[in-house]
């Protein structure tokens, strides 16, 4: 009980110190002293060649995790559709939705009800490609069609349950989609959120969250972390380099709900244009690396909090094709030490 009683109030201290940090335009890395993250286990391995590649993840309320595994690996003598899987807190496995094969299961975020909402991108497929939903007392069903040149990845859903958001990684868009079923619409169109196209993987849009009042999405190729405020009247206000300079950023998550302490993944090996690691961007844009290959990171795709443990996703990309499931555990003494710079 005094443990957990000492997490909580370490939230609360950092969510409270934290949550109100000055904002700026970009950041630099930092070298501050203490490691924010320690005690760094691997809490499942996956079998890539079989198509267990995890992308993304949803940190439940019940200690399990929601896992989107991508499927078919160019490497593989055999191809595999991809899956939608939940982890226990004791390590049991559940696949809940089997996708085909050539599409990937990326994003997926939970509703309030406990409906599972993810993002099929099946390219040229304007059959399956858009956004699914799992209720929990029935089967998968496609919420919402997408445009069969999109790349919907990063999903996210708003504080209300209402509305839910996908990052389109090919056009440059966030489109929004009620929860209950219908018509996507282009949310937001912007050079911000578009891919590269002279990079070997032209990837924009990529990891996408709602978090107090606002969308956080990461541009990969371009290397930013984005804010763009949902206004009152559901628009999307004026958009807000919170940091820069991030190369293949991924996915993210924020330390609490009030907190805007982002943990982002790097997707380095990917592309070979960039690190393997996690990074902690702090509210005015300064950031610093808190794991690295040298923890095991093989790349990572995206993180995930609860509490004071971090989840990280490794895709397992690059020879010996390590794909597993990380945790942490996070030293908030060291991330408001930190913030203090």
């Amino acid at each position: 009980m005094k443990k957990n009683a000492g997490i909580a109030l370490a939230v609360t201290v950092t969510a409270a110190v934290l949550g109100s940090a000055p904002s700026a335009s970009a950041g630099t890395g930092h070298s501050y002293g203490g490691p924010v993250v320690t005690d760094v286990t691997t809490a499942a391995k996956f079998d890539y060649a079989a198509g267990e590649i995890p992308e993304n993840i949803t940190a439940n309320p019940d200690g399990s995790v929601t896992l989107s595994m991508l499927g078919s690996c160019a490497v593989c003598e055999r191809t595999h559709g991809p899956q939608l899987m939940r982890i226990s807190p004791s390590g049991e496995r559940t696949v809940l939705v089997t996708g085909q094969v050539s599409e990937a299961i990326s994003g997926n975020t939970r509703g309030s009800d406990g409906t599972v909402y993810y993002s099929v991108w099946a390219p040229g497929n304007a059959a399956r490609n858009g956004v699914y939903a799992l209720r929990e007392d029935g089967a998968p069903q496609r919420i919402a069609a997408l445009p069969a040149d999109s790349g919907p990845n990063g999903l996210a859903i708003d504080a209300a349950g209402r509305t839910l958001y996908i990052a389109d990684s090919l056009k440059g868009i966030i489109w929004s989609v009620p929860a209950s079923g219908g018509s996507a619409t282009p949310w937001l169109t912007d050079p911000a959120l578009a891919p590269v196209p002279t990079e070997a993987l032209p990837i924009g849009a990529n990891g996408l969250r709602f978090h107090n009042g606002a969308l956080w999405v990461s541009n990969f190729n371009k290397g930013t972390l984005l804010r763009i405020p949902v206004t009152t009247t559901g628009t999307a206000g004026p958009i807000r380099l919170v940091a820069g300079g991030l190369p293949n950023i991924d996915d993210l998550s924020f330390l609490t709900p009030r907190s805007d302490v982002v943990f982002a993944a790097q997707n380095g090996s990917s592309s070979n244009n960039g690190p393997d690691r996690i990074v902690v961007i702090y509210p005015n844009g300064t950031y610093k690396p808190v794991l690295t290959s040298a923890d095991g990171l093989a790349s990572p795709s995206a993180t995930a909090v609860r509490g004071d443990r971090l989840y990280i996703t490794d895709g397992g990309v690059p020879e010996p094709h390590d794909a597993k499931l990380q945790t942490g555990r996070i030293n908030f003494a060291a991330l408001l030490a930190g913030a203090a710079h």
